[in-house]
């Protein structure tokens, strides 16, 4: 073991949340066994947080404390007459004994951990009362000589008695005490935590600060990384373009086309977001996305996109004769004006125009194309921000799948769209939900901006 490792036992009695903070603080959902029974931990159990590619911090789970009140009164059997002995003296002459390879194994796995880490953390459920137990309990702790940081758990639960702990830690000589909810901790709690461990253990406190600002570092990370899936969702949908022939049987078979692959799109988003942090399908429990109304018409001219074509393809492409067929082919049904045309052919856009030939000659044809309705896509941006907002606010002790409830559309028609989607809608190309994806630097460029956006107008991280 490295000298620099910091090992911290988790200590506490039966019940109290032990292995859920630890699934929190390693963000594991795996890790080691939850349920509602007591005692469901019955041996020590390690996981190791890794910064700047080394081990940083070491956590052990250890098992609940159930006969805590009788230990006591043993331990204090153990001294000779006339003999003093310090409390770790008294813990290891206990670990000695018959007593702790029988009735008091238990405790004597948790004891010895103690004594072989560099501080505790005391779990607390803080909906329980405050018996003579856990008094007992934190007597048998204190006797390990090691610091000792109370915790308390379900702080967000309806009448919890936070106060009455506190107060009572206190007259113990406990002052410094965390509340860090393992179903649904502050954003801010683990630095908290690990501020609170680097007072207790100061040889320790640069380490416990780098530790901090790492995950500080990471949360950030996860929170862009989180908003930029979301970009790339609304603007695969945005572009997304099916046409059809312009009869009733062709058009309903076009529209439940466009409505499956929009709902496949947001569903590997989501599965990419729970991956991100962490978590796991069955976390979540939502409805398919209520598609309402589609767009008939076509999105082939958006102004970056005019001057992308000039820009790329330079001058001299085309003239004369070729500006002329520009102007004829675009006269045939849509709203370019014929001086744009000229001028546009003329400095080269021809050749970018032929990238839209079949879209042009499918409109002649009398073929409709079909996207995705505005307040469709602030829907999904709507779910899929209020999906990321459950998942940095969510323990990975959490049981209770997510719901992410669908609202009414009606209230997302209203304003204009980011500049990004209004782009995307004249960029089929866009969308990797097509034939012919490119995955350009214009597109990743307004990818970012339109994260940028989202995650500024969405409610604070904390």
């Amino acid at each position: 073991m490295a000298d620099s490792l910091i090992r911290i036992a988790v200590v506490g009695h039966t019940n109290t949340g032990k292995t859920s903070l630890l699934r929190t603080l390693t963000r594991d959902t795996r890790f080691g066994e939850v349920a509602d029974s007591p005692g469901t931990t019955r041996h020590v159990e390690g996981a190791r947080l890794r910064i700047e590619g080394g081990d940083a911090l070491e956590w052990f789970d250890t098992p609940g404390m159930e006969d805590s009140i009788s230990l006591l009164e043993y331990l204090e059997r153990l001294e000779a007459p006339g003999e003093r002995l310090d409390g770790p003296a008294r813990v290891r002459r206990f670990l000695d004994t018959p007593e702790a390879h029988g009735r008091y194994e238990q405790e004597a796995r948790v004891l010895a951990k103690m004594l072989d880490c560099d501080a505790a953390l005391y779990v607390i459920d803080a909906r329980d009362p405050v018996l003579g137990k856990h008094r007992d309990e934190l007597d048998i702790l204190a006797a390990c000589g090691r610091p000792l940081l109370p915790v308390l758990n379900f702080v967000n639960a309806p009448q919890h008695r936070a106060a009455d702990w506190r107060a009572a830690l206190a007259r113990l000589g406990l002052h410094a005490v965390v509340e860090f909810d393992t179903v649904a901790p502050a954003l801010d709690g683990e630095q908290q935590l690990y501020a609170r461990l680097a007072v207790l253990l100061d040889r320790h406190a640069a380490a416990l600060a780098r530790l901090s600002d790492a995950l500080a570092r990471q949360r950030r990370e996860r929170r862009a990384a989180a908003f930029e899936l979301l970009a790339d969702l609304l603007i695969d949908v945005a572009a997304l373009r099916l046409s059809s022939p312009n009869d009733a049987d062709a058009l309903a078979a076009a529209a439940e086309r466009l409505r499956a692959l929009a709902r496949q799109r947001e569903q590997a988003c989501v599965t990419a977001l729970l991956a991100l942090y962490n978590f796991r399908p069955s976390d979540i429990d939502t409805d398919a996305l209520p598609l309402q109304g589609e767009r008939w018409g076509m999105d082939l001219f958006h102004p970056q996109a005019l001057k992308d074509m000039g820009l790329q393809l330079g001058m001299g492409a085309a003239a004369g004769a070729m500006a002329g067929a520009a102007v004829d082919l675009f006269s045939a049904g849509l709203s370019l004006g014929t001086g744009m045309l000229i001028g546009a052919a003329a400095g080269g856009l021809w050749q970018g125009v032929e990238k839209l030939g079949k879209r042009v000659a499918g409109k002649l044809r009398g073929w409709r194309e079909i996207s995705v309705d505005d307040a469709v896509l602030r829907l999904l941006a709507l779910r899929q921000r209020e999906l990321i907002a459950a998942l940095e606010h969510r323990g990975h002790a959490a049981r209770t799948p997510i719901r992410i409830v669908p609202h009414d559309g009606e209230d997302l028609r209203k304003g204009a769209l980011p500049a990004a989607l209004k782009e995307a809608r004249s960029r089929p190309e866009w969308s990797a939900l097509g034939q012919a994806h490119e995955d350009s630097e214009r597109r990743k460029t307004m990818l970012r901006e339109l994260a940028r956006t989202l995650s500024a107008d969405a409610p604070a991280a904390g």
